[in-house]
């Protein structure tokens, strides 16, 4: 029997991979595979209005994201619960991504690249923009856990002794850097992204704004291309 082709998404908070990535996976879905998401943190400190509390944001965002998540056909979607802003890339987290990992033994696994700290024009701002402390630190832990710390039996032995057995990851894809890569066609797929971005309302004051930018990264991304819109990726494949 053909082993199902499987990929797993980790993102820092809700509406990570919708901005970056969900194209690409609603396509894949389309395509036949089963996707998970992996979300970090829980996204609880990302308001402007000074009613709401932590706890209820939590719930508002994690309530979004499991909304987005059935517009693009996930499998099921993993909350760590982390606080935001306050991930830290230590082996606790390493073990919770690789314990995942392990459990749902994807092919490829999409991550935040570890390398994109700042930039100083972005498209999405139009000015200098720095990559959020909780994305910098879900983008090194998940490398790790990609490479080499699910593939190695001798690495959490705790999660042997369960059942979960050591786990190659064939490809890693990193997303969140402007530069042209690796580029996906989601031309079939990019009302299915707008759509799964724009539940997460709590995050947007002016989501026809939002979505312009959306619209014009996605653009350049297929400029020279021979469809519309596009996503793009560092694409790693491992030994």
């Amino acid at each position: 029997m053909k082993q199902k082709n499987v990929l797993l998404a980790v993102g820092a908070h809700p509406d990570d991979l919708e901005f970056t990535s969900s194209g690409t996976i609603a396509r894949m879905v389309d395509e036949g595979w089963d996707a998970y998401y992996l979300l970090c943190t829980d996204g609880s400190r990302g308001s402007k209005d000074p009613k709401m509390t932590h706890k209820r944001l939590a719930q508002i965002r994690r309530k979004e994201q499991v909304k987005a998540g059935k517009i693009l056909g996930l499998k099921d979607i993993f909350f760590l619960n982390h606080t935001d802003t306050e991930l830290v890339t230590d082996m606790t987290l390493k073990g919770e991504i690789v314990r995942i990992i392990r459990t749902v033994r994807p092919k490829i696994v999409f991550g935040w690249d570890p390398t994109f700290y700042y930039t100083e024009h972005s498209a999405w701002t139009d000015t200098a923009f720095i990559n959020h402390t909780d994305h910098r630190a879900a983008g090194i832990a998940t490398m790790d856990a990609v490479f080499p710390l699910s593939r190695d039996m001798l690495t959490f032995p705790e999660q042997l002794k369960e059942g979960l057995s050591a786990h190659r990851v064939e490809e890693l894809w990193l997303y969140g850097a402007e530069k042209k890569a690796h580029v996906v066609n989601i031309t079939s797929t990019f009302d299915k992204k707008i759509k799964a971005l724009e539940v997460h309302a709590s995050q947007f004051d002016d989501f026809p704004a939002i979505k312009k930018r959306v619209v014009n990264r996605a653009l350049n991304f297929a400029e020279e291309e021979e469809f519309e819109f596009a996503e793009s990726f560092i694409r790693l494949i491992l030994p």
